[in-house]
């Protein structure tokens, strides 16, 4: 897959097309910021860090794997903003989602901490892809899946963007050579 700045049209970049992005961080409103560092910190492995010092509330930052999470003790109002059912776990609901290379050594990991979790695996015979995920909530009750979802090949269905690909991170495959589909590699 070549690298490319502008390789939209034959080369042209549209007019309407956003400068290259990448998700920075994920914002997590907390009971117990203490209690959720440690479980961010200790469960998945995020690293905390520095925050800015003119950030005069509590909170702390986490990053690791390319993004970072960062989370602000809820006071008054935001506390009702937090999961009332801190053990639901639906699938089909809100969740931030983690590639992950081993999903045994995953899996193992959540028992040890004892973290009630939901196993599935999405099967699609058709294509002979597989994907494991597992379901799983953090300390206030958001939700969070680990997957391995790059064996999901990625094909562009019609949508009018480009999609960009970092070369720094684990990508699913993509399916190119449909119309003028290209793939497109950033730093």
């Amino acid at each position: 897959m070549e690298k490319c700045e502008d390789q939209i049209n034959g080369g042209e970049k549209q007019k309407d097309e956003p400068p290259a992005m990448a998700l920075n961080h994920v914002s997590r409103l907390c009971r117990s910021v203490k209690e959720s560092m440690d479980f961010y910190v200790k469960v998945l492995g995020f690293v905390l860090i520095q925050r800015p010092q003119v950030l005069h509330f509590d909170g702390a930052w986490l990053f690791n794997y390319g993004v970072g999470i960062h989370l602000v003790q809820a006071k008054g109002e935001n506390s009702r903003r937090l999961p009332a059912d801190r053990d639901h776990l639906d699938p089909m609901d809100n969740h931030i989602s983690f590639q992950c290379e081993d999903m045994g050594a995953m899996e193992k990991r959540l028992k040890e901490f004892k973290i009630k979790h939901m196993k599935r695996t999405m099967k699609d015979e058709k294509i002979g892809t597989a994907i494991d995920q597992l379901f799983f909530n953090d300390p206030d009750g958001f939700m969070i899946e680990i997957c391995n979802c790059e064996n999901l090949k990625l094909v562009p269905a019609g949508s009018l963007g480009h999609i960009k690909l970092p070369l720094d991170r684990h990508n699913p495959p993509l399916e190119i050579g449909i119309g003028k589909w290209k793939p497109c590699m950033h730093d």
